[in-house]
This record gives structure tokens, sequence and C-alpha cells, in this order.
């Protein structure tokens, strides 16, 4: 894909362009499209694809046919005459790129109806795709380290049938999802607790680096204070958590998490990090 230079200029779009009067069909409105923008890239296979509709300048609804080649060139070594730059993307990449309209659905589409032959799962090719070889991906966490007017912390019991921690105590925590960390831990504390906390009252105070077990994938849990927040704590998912109870830091359950447990001893101690499991490994 290109950045387009005139056109929405500053957008990554597909190589291409309109007719003319000497183009005897829409293939060889490509070929010389092509010819004309990337002088020496040569594809193969091509063939239409799917049609799209664009949207003139005079606001005019403009069908365009998308084409699917194959080229495997390297884009740093041909000689681009317009737009600024020519660069592989894979499909998993494109959220990060300010592309034309349309665009994004197009490619995750043909994406679909063409895997790879003997391609793995999802998960997996996102590893190989935008991680070095080697890296283990991680799940990142956030926990809640919420103190009331005595010094005492905000602890969930969680539910007895609960998958991780049944029956044991722990901090009001989730999973992030494509977020940045802050807004998760204000989203989980108003969904499981009725909580109201705003991102700048939200400050880290310690990381843990975790894994379970030899086969499982590694955690790195942010744990965050909130100064300030508003709200009761309420049990809004009683499926997940039973009970929210303020504990004495220095008399807390005998059924606590114990990286939960390890992560308030640490914060008191002034701890940024500390990390558990490895040993298991």
């Amino acid at each position: 894909m290109e950045p387009q230079q005139n056109w929405a200029p500053g957008t990554f779009a597909l190589l291409g362009g309109g007719r003319t009067r000497d183009d005897v069909s829409l293939e060889a409105t490509v070929r010389r499209e092509l010819a004309e923008e990337v002088p020496g890239l040569t594809v193969e296979g091509l063939a239409p694809y799917a049609v799209e509709e664009a949207t003139s300048v005079d606001g005019l609804a403009v069908p365009v046919q998308v084409f699917e080649a194959c080229w495997r060139g390297d884009p740093e070594a041909v000689d681009l005459q317009e737009g600024v730059l020519l660069r592989w993307f894979t499909p998993y990449m494109l959220e990060r790129l300010n592309l034309s309209p349309g665009l994004g659905d197009l490619i995750h589409q043909h994406a679909a109806d063409h895997p790879p032959v003997g391609s793995p799962p999802a998960p997996a090719r996102l590893l190989l795709d935008e991680a070095p070889e080697g890296t283990e991906l991680h799940i990142v966490s956030v926990h809640l380290y919420l103190e009331d007017n005595h010094g005492r912390i905000l602890l969930g019991l969680r539910h007895p049938d609960s998958v991780y921690a049944g029956n044991t105590w722990h901090f009001l925590a989730g999973h992030c999802e494509r977020e940045e960390a802050v807004s998760c831990l204000v989203r989980e504390a108003r969904e499981e607790a009725g909580l109201v906390i705003e991102p700048s009252d939200v400050e880290l105070v310690h990381l843990v680096h975790l894994v379970d077990s030899p086969s499982a994938r590694p955690r790195i849990g942010l744990v965050f204070r909130a100064r300030a927040w508003s709200g009761t704590p309420t049990v809004l998912e009683p499926d997940r958590c039973v009970e929210w109870r303020f504990w004495n830091p220095k008399d807390l359950p005998a059924a606590v998490v114990p990286y939960t447990r390890q992560a308030i001893d640490a914060v008191l101690a002034g701890g940024l990090y500390s990390q558990t499991g490895w040993d298991r490994r």
C-alpha cells in the first residue's frame, strides 16, 4: 500500500487509478497504473476480486473494481513514482494506519477469503506477524488498590464456582481489551462495583510479573491506586464476586490470592515491582 499524495493526503491506499479512453479493459487500466506508479513491478494472477463504492468530489457514488494479484518483491527496491511510501502490512497492523475509507474492511475480508494454506490460527499469526521471533505474548491485567479513610484496602470475595481463585479475596481486577490500561481500570471499577473514578485520579503503584504454571501464558499485572472516587462498592457481577469489603492491610483474611497479598505488601513497602511463579517453569 502507499500513502495518497493528492486525494486524501496522508492516507494509505491500494495502488491504482482511473480508466482512460485508451484502456481496452479494466485489467489494462490496472497494468498501466502499476507501470506508471511503480515501474518494474510485475504481478502474477491478476483477477477481479470485488466491486467497491467510492464517493467522487462532486458527491456521486462511483463503482471501483478491485483486483487481486501476487507480488513478492521488496517495496524498498522499486522506483516509486507516485505517492511517498510503499510498504507491506499484515491485516493485524491495519488499525495503526490511516487508511482510505473502507479499505480496512476490504483487506480483512480478502484475508478471510484467502487464508494461507496450513496457516496457524489468528492468535498465532498475530504473534508471527507482529512480534520478534521467540517473543512470548503476555496477558495484561489491571488491579484497583483502593483505600478508605481508615487506610483499609478494598477486596472482593470471588464466587465459589469461579474458574480462577474461587472463594478467595482479590483486588477488583480485569483484563485489558483493546484499550489503554487506565481506561480499563475505570471501566472495570464501574462495571464490577459501581465506582466512578476519574483517570486523572489514578496512579500506577506496582507491577507484578507472574506465571501460574509452565504451560500458562505469562501475565503482567498493573496495580493502580485511585486517589479519589465516588460511589459505594456494590456487587454488580454476582457470578464473579459475592462481596466487597475493606480490610486492614496488616490483617488480611487467610484466603487471599497470593500475588494480591504480595502486591499489597510491596505497595506498603514502596516497592514498584515483584514477580512470582517463574521458579516453577
